[in-house]
């Protein structure tokens, strides 16, 4: 085996475990519901001919990273989500998008508040009100693909990691360029 094939070996292992992990994850924290993150979560390891670089892609749906990072609230934020870059109330999102996506949430879910008479609300009222809460208070970081990430580049054998320089975080940068 040639140093390039034992280069994409381990690169195609390391992606295959983040990716297996990182699934695992969101099934584990329920956050699987319509499993579109989930089926979206690929992995692309290509080392070049020379050898002297790879390329590396971990691609998965936008809305990813804000399950990973966390989204600090309007008025408060959950203690977790404090290092996020991510912030709901800056005008850059889609107007109405939130109640928009926790109508879906909640009809996929099948879940009601009731009201003081013992009635059930809505789907559209449930789902307004979830939309409020998490608009002020934000989304918890869940870390679903980071920790696995970390983890991983921790194992990744030393001359590989020495052959290319890397830091966890430096390879973390390459990722989201791509």
């Amino acid at each position: 085996m040639t140093r390039d094939e034992r280069i994409q070996a381990v690169l195609d292992k390391f992606g295959k475990y983040v990716v297996q992990q990182a699934r695992a994850n969101l099934t584990r924290q329920r956050k699987n519901v319509t499993k579109d993150l989930y089926d979206s979560i690929e992995w692309t390891a290509v080392a070049s001919k020379s050898g002297e670089s790879f390329t590396a892609v971990l691609s998965m749906l936008e809305y990813g990273q804000f399950q990973d990072s966390g989204v600090k609230g309007k008025s408060s934020t959950y203690g977790s989500a404090q290092g996020s870059p991510f912030r709901f109330g800056t005008g850059t999102g889609k107007k109405g998008g939130l109640t928009e996506a926790m109508q879906k949430w909640v009809r996929a879910r099948r879940f009601q508040f009731r009201q003081k008479n013992g009635k059930f609300m809505s789907y559209d009222s449930t789902a307004f009100l979830i939309a409020r809460s998490v608009y002020q208070k934000g989304i918890p970081a869940s870390f679903f693909y980071s920790r696995p990430f970390n983890l991983a580049f921790q194992k990744l054998p030393a001359e590989l990691v020495e052959a290319y320089a890397l830091t966890p975080d430096d390879f973390k940068e390459f990722l989201k360029k791509k």
